[in-house]
This record gives structure tokens, sequence and C-alpha cells, in this order.
């Protein structure tokens, strides 16, 4: 007779087709709003129906941006602004977080528990919420700053 644990939980394995879509639409989201000619450190407003996002393109190549989001919370005391670095990749037509907030490097499955308290599928948990920061109803306006 062969025991089983019960408590014993299974090592997490990330979902990649999850994770490519959710990249892959934030990706559609940023081209409504991505301008046609790129100027490096200009940064510019995004303002919507439901909030405005600052942006700043930090590198720009043939075939990659590197893009910074943030989301200014007024009055924003006891909060900080959500921030991420967004890589771009045209070719592949997916936009990926690369860090955010004090995580400045997103491993694709951490342990868990471990030190920090990041979820096993912290990656992916990133990309989502950029998701849904990036469902402002979108368009693109100078900024002021």
């Amino acid at each position: 007779m062969t025991e089983f644990n019960h408590n014993k939980k299974q090592k997490y394995q990330p979902n990649v087709s999850a994770f490519l879509a959710v990249c892959g639409r934030n990706y559609a989201h940023i081209l409504k709003w991505l301008p046609d000619q790129f100027t490096v450190n200009e940064p510019w407003h995004v303002k919507g129906e439901f909030g405005t996002l600052l942006v700043n393109l930090i590198e720009n190549t043939k075939y990659t941006q590197l893009i910074e989001i943030s989301r200014p919370i007024a009055n924003g005391h006891f909060f900080k602004s959500p921030k991420a670095v967004v890589r771009i990749y045209h070719d592949a037509q997916l936009a990926e977080v690369l860090t955010s907030q004090q995580i400045y490097r997103l491993k694709p499955v951490y342990d868990y528990p471990n030190i920090h308290m990041h979820h096993s599928d912290e990656k992916f948990q990133v990309n989502a919420f950029l998701e849904e920061l990036l469902k402002i109803g979108a368009r693109k306006i100078p900024c002021q700053s």
C-alpha cells in the first residue's frame, strides 16, 4: 500500500501560452498610443476615461523599445504610483514588464514562500496588472512637465 502526502504542494509550472497572450494584449494596447516618431526621454501623457499614464521612451532600437509607464496618483501620500519598465518587441508583437516597483529583475518563477513574498507566478501577475493599467481608454497627448 502506497501512502500519499496530500499536504505537499506541486511545483508551480508557468503557463507560457497565457503569459504570451497577456504580453500580446499589452502590445496591442500600447500600439494604440505609441507615437510614430520616437524621441528618447521626452515623456508624454496618455489620457483616458479611467485615468492618465505617464510614459517615457528610454531606449529605441530597430526592433525593440524600452518604455517606462507610471500612473500618477493624486494625493498619493500613502501609496506609491504604479510604475513599470516595459520592453516592446515589435518583431514578436509582445510587450513584457522587465521591472516593476522594487523588483528590478523579474524571474519567470519564484520559490514560495520566499523572503520577498513574491508569488510563484509574479512575472505573470505583474504583466496582468500592466494590462489593467493599460485599459484606460487612452489617447496620446503631449506632456506639459
